[in-house]
């Protein structure tokens, strides 16, 4: 009777224990391949998103799907350091920003996500200084397989009007992100 319950016990740790490695094993798979948090650093990205906000990056979603202007992405910048950003154009578009304004291909596009942000400006500056593509970076539309993309924050934002951060190949793209999961009172699940 006795070796009959520690046989139990002993297949019942060995189940609990395989439970364990799946459970882990599926959480690195999910992380590694689908959905990863990503810790929100600086003001790049506010009013959307602010400093230490954490949010969650679709990974598989622009592997099946086109990356669409507005999306928020973050990037892969280096081995420390990732961008959050939003897409403003596409391969082939050509921006020009003027009078406060963009301009996609000659188009006057609104930017509802800025509003409350121009709103709440302290002085009669403008939130995104006058540039077209050909005078910051030299071309006249975004490359073939590349992204222009800008921070909401345009005076402090670092971005793709700066030469060295430029134009981003989709393969620095890691994914899309429209959900903050942290911290409480910022929660929400479609911010774009």
């Amino acid at each position: 009777m006795e070796e009959n319950i520690q046989g139990k016990q002993k297949n019942e740790l060995v189940e609990w224990i395989k439970a364990i490695v799946f459970a882990l094993l599926v959480a690195f798979v999910i992380k590694q391949f689908l959905f990863t948090p990503v810790l929100v650093k600086g003001a790049s990205m506010m009013p959307t998103l602010e400093d230490h906000d954490r949010v969650i990056i679709n990974k598989i979603g622009p592997k099946f799907k086109a990356i669409d202007r507005f999306d928020v992405v973050v990037i892969k910048m280096n081995e420390e350091t990732n961008y959050i950003k939003r897409i403003i154009g596409l391969p082939g578009d050509k921006i020009e920003y003027k009078d406060d304004q963009l301009y996609i291909n000659g188009e006057k596009f609104s930017e509802p996500y800025l509003e409350q942000f121009k709103k709440e400006l302290k002085d009669t500056g403008s939130l995104t200084y006058d540039f077209t593509l050909d005078q910051n970076l030299g071309e006249t539309t975004v490359p073939e397989g590349q992204y222009f993309v800008l921070g909401d924050n345009r005076r402090v934002s670092n971005d793709s009007r700066n030469p060295e951060v430029g134009f981003i190949p989709k393969e620095r793209i890691m994914g899309t992100t429209s959900i903050i999961c942290w911290p409480v009172k910022h929660i929400d699940f479609s911010f774009n």
